[in-house]
C-alpha cells in the first residue's frame, strides 16, 4: 500500500487522498508499461531500460523508487525488481484498459 505521512497525507499525491495517488501514478504511461514488463519475473535495472526504452538510469530508478513507495514493485534478494501482491492484482486489473487505451490510439491516431 501506499505511504503515509503523519498528516495522513500519501506521498505524490496532490490531494493528500491515497485514490488519487493511485490513480495519478496509474495515470502515467510508463508506470504500466513497467508493471507489464514485471509480469513474468522480476528484472534487474538493466534489463528494465531496456525493455522500457529508457535511455536513463536515473529516471528509471526515480520511477521505480515511486512505485516501490506506492507498493506497486518490490527489490528480490537477487538485485531484481518483482510485482508485490498488490502490484500483480493492479496489473490484471488496469491491463485491459490499458491495452484498449493503445489499440484506440493506434486506430485513431489520438493522444491518450
Amino acid at each position: 500500500m501506499a505511504k503515509q505521512a503523519a498528516s495522513g497525507n500519501v506521498r505524490g499525491s496532490r490531494t493528500g487522498r491515497p485514490i488519487m495517488a493511485l490513480l495519478d501514478l496509474l495515470g502515467r504511461r510508463w508506470c504500466l508499461r513497467i508493471l507489464w514488463e514485471l509480469r513474468d519475473e522480476p528484472l534487474t535495472s538493466r534489463e528494465l531500460r531496456t525493455a522500457c526504452d529508457e535511455a536513463s538510469p536515473t529516471v528509471l530508478q526515480a520511477r521505480l523508487t515511486e512505485l516501490r513507495e506506492a507498493g506497486f514493485v518490490e527489490l528480490g534478494e537477487g538485485g531484481g525488481y518483482g510485482l508485490t501482491p498488490f502490484g500483480r492484482e493492479l496489473r490484471e486489473t488496469f491491463m485491459p484498459l490499458h491495452r484498449f487505451a493503445e489499440r484506440w490510439r493506434s486506430k485513431s491516431g489520438a493522444r491518450v
